[in-house]
């Protein structure tokens, strides 16, 4: 089963240094990193255990300055390698990083203790001490990345850890959170990222979100080596054709089409490390993205954060909150709640009420495991269940919008979310083309009367520019002006006059020059030529090099 194993650790206690002695590759990859010495962005490498255990590493910065990187890396992971020097023993952003690990759930790792070799065994016997206090019912190995000594022993603990992990849900929909992106010659943009759920393959047909970006996986590759399908618990990476590279960043995830909801509210269960404030201002760590947002309390255990852009979320998702430092975490209850917060709703879904947790839209999939008989207060329309008061709101939504459409068009752009095709006809209001309508609803002038007679007072055979395109394509369709070009506009009777003018000459001389054509209505070269094709787009006539013939015979009346 493909696993992920983060590292964490305190800068300069050897995390990039074990990785290497273990799989042979250095994470550090950036030329900045050789400089320093020190960690800066995300590293990779496969680590294959004895046992035959496949794990994607994800070796991450220590420095204070780079923690949001570390939970970048972290969100993702199954277990955990926490790394400490045996000289030091555990430092500020040792607990930190921990702190983090806890915060999203991850119960499974393996300590190291590193630089063995370089204390003596007083020293060395301290700091597994204060490891095994610090990580209790965890393994503690002590190793030297040196040496080599101790890493069988790593290697023997962290397949015994991964033996106790679940492993991720192949069975949900794909969602892979992009944590880089970048271009090679000859195959074009590649993202990359730990998928969290479900399968990804070659063909499959995505969307990165937030953005609604549709993309099509070309190929996929795990650790370099190429597959035709990799299942979730691993490190992946897919080109993208006909993405280029600035289209996508990190933060963005790859999932399949309506898989999960694109929401700028999340309702969590808090985890506090620090008192969190009402109103507190913050920001939310949700798989690689970090999200700006504001915190409004649910009671005492539960919050509902207000993001200044949209996460790609799932009922069971943990995220970090953090200011200046990690405040808390949570777990995500309602990845796309009402927008008031609501704490008896909150003690119904952490009761296990299912109908609690269902608002807005969420496809039959990924609830069928906790979904039986017929649930209160919730609807079902194709493979969607969603609660009444969501689609109520929604049809107030479009009613209130409906009533102050503009009245030459009081129609409102339909929902183009993927549970459009089910919900949209519950709604109860009818559709033409991309538009919703009350039912019999007519376009009309209403307050726009007086400007369109000041425009049809103006209107003869010589172009008038028309600002209000709505007001222009309104008097067309009732046979008032007709429209030419790019916002110009003539009256109808002049429009027919020139089309006679133009058939009668057509058939007198089998065809028509522009400048004939000027010349026989006394009209501008411009206005001439706007005439002309708009008679071509209507298929009175056929464009012969610089002549017009008639595309069928017509009559001169």
């Amino acid at each position: 089963m493909p696993l992920t194993v983060g590292t964490a650790g305190h800068i300069d206690h050897g995390k990039t240094w074990l990785v290497r002695a273990l799989t042979g590759k250095d994470t550090d990859r950036l030329p900045e990193e050789h400089e320093r010495g020190i960690s800066i962005d995300l590293g990779y490498a496969p680590l294959e255990l004895p046992d035959g255990t496949s794990l994607s590493v994800i070796d991450v910065p220590g420095h204070e300055r780079f923690v949001r990187t570390m939970v970048a890396g972290a969100s993702g992971i199954d277990l955990f390698l926490l790394v400490i020097d045996a000289g030091e023993g555990a430092r500020p952003q040792t607990h930190e990083h921990l702190a983090i690990v806890r915060l999203l759930g991850i119960d499974q790792g393996v300590v190291a203790v590193t630089k063995s070799d370089a204390v003596d065994a007083e020293t060395l016997e301290l700091a597994l001490e204060e490891a095994r206090e610090l990580v209790p019912d965890t393994a503690v190995v002590a190793v030297s990345a040196k040496s080599g000594a101790g890493l069988d022993q790593l290697r023997a603990e962290l397949a015994a850890a991964a033996d106790r992990v679940g492993g991720e849900p192949h069975d949900r929909p794909a969602r892979l959170f992009v944590d880089r992106v970048f271009t090679l010659r000859g195959i074009g943009t590649v993202a990359t990222g730990t998928l969290w759920s479900g399968w990804i393959g070659e063909g499959d047909e995505l969307r990165a979100e937030p953005g609604s970006l549709p993309v099509r996986v070309r190929s996929v590759q795990v650790h370099d080596r190429p597959v035709s399908r990799a299942p979730a618990g691993q490190r992946v990476a897919v080109s993208l054709p006909g993405v280029v590279r600035t289209g996508l960043r990190r933060g963005q995830a790859l999932i399949a089409p309506g898989g999960y909801p694109v929401s700028y509210r999340l309702d969590v269960a808090l985890e506090e490390l620090q008192p969190i404030q009402d109103g507190a201002r913050l920001h939310v760590h949700h798989g690689t993205a970090e999200i700006p947002a504001v915190v409004r309390r649910i009671g005492d255990r539960a919050a509902q954060l207000r993001l200044s852009s949209p996460a790609v979320a799932a009922r069971g998702d943990r995220v970090v909150l953090r200011g200046e430092t990690t405040l808390g975490g949570g777990r995500v209850l309602d990845p796309a709640p009402p927008r008031h917060a609501d704490a008896e709703r909150i003690e119904r879904i952490e009761r296990g009420d299912v109908a609690a947790t269902i608002y807005s839209p969420v496809r039959l999939d990924e609830l069928r495991h906790v979904l039986e008989g017929d649930p209160g207060g919730v609807e079902r329309a194709g493979e969607w269940v969603f609660s009444r008061a969501w689609l109520e709101e929604l049809r107030n939504e479009l009613a209130l919008r409906l009533d102050e459409a503009d009245r030459l068009d009081p129609g409102v752009h339909a929902p183009a979310a993927p549970w459009a095709a089910a919900v949209v006809p519950l709604l109860g209001f009818e559709r033409r083309g991309a538009k919703l309508y009350r039912p019999g609803a007519s376009a009309e002038l209403g307050e726009h009367a007086a400007a369109a007679a000041k425009l049809e007072a103006q209107l003869g055979l010589e172009p008038v520019r028309v600002e209000d395109a709505k007001l222009a394509l309104f008097l067309e369709q009732r046979g008032r002006l007709v429209r030419l070009g790019d916002g110009m506009a003539i009256s109808a009777e002049a429009y027919e006059r020139a089309r006679q003018t133009l058939v009668s000459e057509c058939e007198a001389a089998g065809r028509i020059t522009l400048a004939r054509f000027r010349d026989l209505l006394g009209i501008g070269r411009r206005a001439a030529q706007l005439l002309l094709e708009r008679f071509d787009a209507d298929g009175v006539t056929r464009r012969i090099g610089d002549e017009r013939v008639l595309r069928r015979r017509r009559s001169a009346g």
